[in-house]
């Protein structure tokens, strides 16, 4: 359920697993809609860098078709980040389901890409697969992400 790790990779995410279970169950129940939210921790964006995840934020999609986008209110997102600041917690990133897609970017997806550097994670639904990708803005693409998952 996790990417393979002799795929070709740059960077790493470092996800534990009783969040991603926490994510993968909130998928299950939000579907046919989207879910999204962000994670917080330490933050590398160094080539082939690891982010470790310490701390997720769910928030509600406010996109207006919320089937097949996902938009975080501006808002509750700029709470979400003082929060992480008030912790002593970098943004190490953003998460999204696919409930009928792969778990890899979409055009929508590259589209609305904001935060350079940042891990995207994103949970498919059919079939149930785990993605992370790294948003490289200087190139304009995603960037495969190894997921490692801890205790």
């Amino acid at each position: 359920m996790t990417d393979d790790p002799s795929a070709d990779v740059g960077s790493t995410l470092v996800l534990p697993g009783e969040i991603r279970d926490a994510i993968l169950e909130r998928a299950r129940d939000g579907q046919p809609e989207e879910i999204c939210g962000v994670f917080g921790g330490e933050y590398d964006d160094a080539p082939g860098g690891t982010s470790r995840v310490h701390s997720y934020y769910p928030t509600e999609n406010v996109a207006e078709s919320p089937q097949t986008r996902y938009r975080i209110d501006p808002e509750a997102q700029l709470e979400v980040f003082e929060r992480l600041e008030n912790a002593g917690e970098e943004i190490v990133g953003f998460y999204h389901s696919h409930p009928r897609g792969p778990a890899a970017p979409s055009e929508t997806d590259v589209d609305a890409a904001t935060w350079p550097d940042r891990s995207y994670l994103i949970v498919s639904l059919s079939p149930l697969e785990v993605g992370s990708w790294r948003w490289r803005a200087d190139e304009d693409r995603f960037e495969r992400e190894r997921i490692i998952l801890s205790a």
